[in-house]
């Protein structure tokens, strides 16, 4: 069973937000601001907030920038994952990825489930690491985002967290990229 290991010490680490939108601005952003309101009760830091409009290069360069940033760890994007013409978010992040975290989507639809049922299907959020960087697509709804941060990304991001979490395997994720 997972739990908590109060022996260890807790390791904030540094999330970019991005918010995927034709329509929302900062003031009336509440998917983006439920995942900055998280992250800092969490202890994290907010490394960077945007939004961004649903264009698939303009999302990617987004991506690519933060990954190449060595100030920002994960980057969360809510909003673009749906099934319509202009869902480009989920394509954006497989763009950039070197690798998938294929579970990371099951586990948000088996979360999803319990929430709105068989409605869960419609979401592709999507999980996957580039350049030693995590990086999360959650649909764009506010309890969507509350879903995923409270019962996925709270404990994953979470050194603390037992049996396993992405924390403690942060410095070996571009370990591929190193010399020897």
């Amino acid at each position: 069973m997972a739990r908590i290991d109060e022996n260890k010490a807790f390791i904030p680490v540094r999330i970019a937000v991005l918010t995927v939108s034709d329509s929302r601005e900062m003031a009336d952003d509440r998917s983006g601001q439920v995942l900055v309101d998280r992250i800092a009760e969490a202890g994290h830091e907010l490394a960077d907030r945007r939004i961004i409009r649903d264009e698939r290069q303009e999302i990617t360069a987004q991506l690519r920038d933060w990954i190449a940033d060595a100030d920002v760890d994960v980057v969360i994007s809510t909003g673009g994952t749906g099934l319509t013409g202009r869902d480009v978010t989920v394509e954006a992040h497989r763009d950039v990825y070197e690798k998938e975290i294929d579970a990371f989507g099951t586990v948000f639809t088996i979360v999803s489930m319990g929430k709105i049922g068989t409605s869960a299907v419609q979401s592709r959020a999507t999980g996957g690491v580039a350049g030693g960087t995590y990086l999360f697509a959650l649909p764009g709804s506010p309890g969507a985002c509350k879903d995923a941060w409270d019962e996925i990304l709270a404990f994953q991001l979470d050194y603390r967290h037992r049996p396993c979490n992405f924390v403690e395997i942060m410095p070996r994720l571009d370990e591929h990229q190193r010399r020897k």
